[in-house]
């Protein structure tokens, strides 16, 4: 791996789009003291409001820190406050953008599993990065759809 990026870029949606955020947090509360009657209240199981918050927080967690992606010659980096997870670019067959970003998938064509398997990589606000990502994708991991 070389030490200077090809491409870099952050995604913060938290602040990039402050309606959604808005609609996101009153959804959020609402849910929450739903959750929160229903588990503690009703059944008088703590544990499972926890739990519940837990699985919700956990789900939409790279909505609420910032994103970093790098792009470098064998390999991309995504790195979500103090995670990092690094996948090579051999491990793709095909790459496709959808409402947000781009999805690379494991498969040689797009498939209903990449939500699970694939690896999605978020635009900024901005989407400057776009172009050239594509051009990185698509002499690195080849197909795109």
């Amino acid at each position: 791996m070389s030490n200077k990026p090809l491409l870099e870029w952050t995604s913060f949606p938290l602040k990039d789009f402050p309606k959604t955020t808005i609609v996101l947090l009153l959804f959020l509360i609402g849910l929450f003291l739903g959750i929160f009657h229903l588990t503690v209240i009703q059944w008088q199981m703590p544990l499972f409001y926890i739990i519940g918050i837990l699985v919700v927080i956990g789900s939409l967690f790279t909505y609420f820190v910032p994103s970093k992606y790098e792009l470098f010659e064998q390999e991309i980096r995504a790195t979500y406050l103090f995670f990092k997870m690094e996948k090579r670019y051999s491990d793709f067959g095909c790459f496709y953008a959808d409402a947000k970003g781009v999805m690379l998938s494991t498969f040689k064509q797009p498939r209903r599993l990449d939500k699970f398997r694939g690896f999605s990589l978020r635009f900024s606000k901005t989407k400057d990065e776009k172009d050239l990502l594509f051009q990185i994708l698509k002499s690195k991991v080849g197909q795109q759809y």
